[in-house]
Parts: structure tokens; C-alpha cells; sequence
């Protein structure tokens, strides 16, 4: 078996039953995409439009397709067309302009909100205090429907270090669920990327995002 294949295979097989893989396909060429989803990964991870537009002219409606970088609002047209869950809704006027695309095309479309846990003024994503806010905001449209939180963390030297933000994130996504808020349905919570995915599911993820776990090791 190749590198990728048996990646995928000893992923697969180590998460737990109920935790999502997101392959996470940034600046992977197309048969690489394709000889994981052979191995078995069935939902892949795009940071680019054009890179998604690429892969998916290959691919198709293999797999499901998420936007896993930050949403541009004058590609959300395109991405309306693409993408099957967006991971990283972070304002209300993303939002809105989503809503709006999504209901020319007759589509609903599943998003994550995407937390800033860390609160970094250079990172997308909103500040933890204001994730309910937010959540309450995008639940008043309707051609787009919240799923759960994401988020990344910051930059650490140590993974170990990054678990106080998956912590922060998943009581974010408790106490939301909590609530019950009406077309809101907090299912997912995607957390964890190769060096710190681990830590992520003990933290309560159920959505990973690798890449280089999958690619490179």
C-alpha cells in the first residue's frame, strides 16, 4: 500500500466510532485527493476556491466537500455551487450574503460558525464572548442552517498547549446546545488538526481536519 492509503487506513481505524475525518487537501494535487478518498475518506476539505474548483472537476460528487478557509464574500457565489458545509462562518454579513446565494440557488446550506478561541486580531473567526450572539443572528435566516463550532487555536510550540481552547470551544458548543435555540442544531464540533487531533477528541470533537497527517507522515 502507498503512503496515503495506509494513512487513511490507520486513521480510520484509530478515531473513534462517531468522530468525522475532513481530509484537508491544501496544495494537493488531485490524484492524491483521489487515492485517499479510495482508502475510504469520504468528505474532503478545501481552504481554496480554485483549488476546490480543480479537484472537484475530477472528482465530483464523490465525496461531501467542505470550505475549511476563511470565506470571501465575493467568492460565496461560487462556493454556494461547491460546497456541501461551510466551516467557517464568522460574521453576520458572510452570513447574510450566504443566505442570500444559497436562496437564488434553492439550496440550504449547513454551516459551522468558526471560533476565534484564541482571540487573535490576525485569525478569522469570531471572539468566544460573542459566539452566541452570532449563532442567534444567523438563526433568524433560512437558506442556511448552524450546525456546530469550529475552530483552530493558536500556534503552539507544545500540542499540549492547545487544549484549553478546544475546552473553551466545546463549552461554547454546550452551552448553546443547551438552549435549544429554534434552527439551530449544534451537532458538529470541529476541532484538531494533525499535530493536535488527539487532543481535540478527548476534548469532545467529533469532526478532524488532517492533512499533513495524511499526506506526509
Amino acid at each position: 500500500m502507498s503512503k496515503i492509503t495506509t494513512n487513511v487506513k490507520r486513521i480510520l481505524a484509530e478515531l473513534p466510532s462517531g468522530v468525522g475525518l475532513v481530509v484537508a487537501a491544501k496544495g494537493r494535487q488531485t490524484d492524491e485527493i483521489i487515492e485517499a478518498i479510495e482508502a475510504g475518506v469520504t468528505t474532503i476539505g478545501e481552504n481554496y476556491l480554485q483549488e476546490a474548483e480543480v479537484a472537484f472537476s475530477s472528482i465530483g460528487n464523490r465525496v461531501k466537500w467542505h470550505l475549511i478557509g476563511h470565506l470571501q464574500r465575493n467568492k460565496i457565489k461560487k462556493a454556494v455551487g461547491l460546497f456541501d458545509l461551510v466551516q467557517t462562518v464568522d460574521s453576520i454579513e458572510v452570513a447574510r450574503e450566504l443566505d442570500a446565494r444559497c436562496r437564488q440557488a434553492g439550496k440550504a446550506m449547513p454551516v459551522l460558525v468558526e471560533v476565534n478561541s484564541g482571540r487573535e486580531a490576525a485569525k478569522s473567526g469570531v471572539f468566544p464572548e460573542n459566539v452566541e450572539l452570532l449563532v442567534r443572528e444567523i438563526a433568524t435566516l433560512h437558506n442556511i442552517c448552524i450546525q456546530g463550532l469550529m475552530t483552530m487555536g493558536p500556534a503552539v510550540d507544545n500540542a499540549e498547549e492547545i487544549r484549553p481552547f478546544f475546552v473553551l470551544t466545546r463549552r461554547i458548543y454546550e452551552a448553546i446546545q443547551s438552549i435549544s435555540l429554534p434552527g439551530v442544531e449544534m451537532k458538529y464540533l470541529s476541532m484538531g488538526m494533525s499535530d493536535s487531533y488527539k487532543i481535540a477528541v478527548s476534548e469532545g470533537a467529533n469532526i478532524v481536519r488532517l492533512g499533513r497527517e495524511i499526506f506526509e507522515k
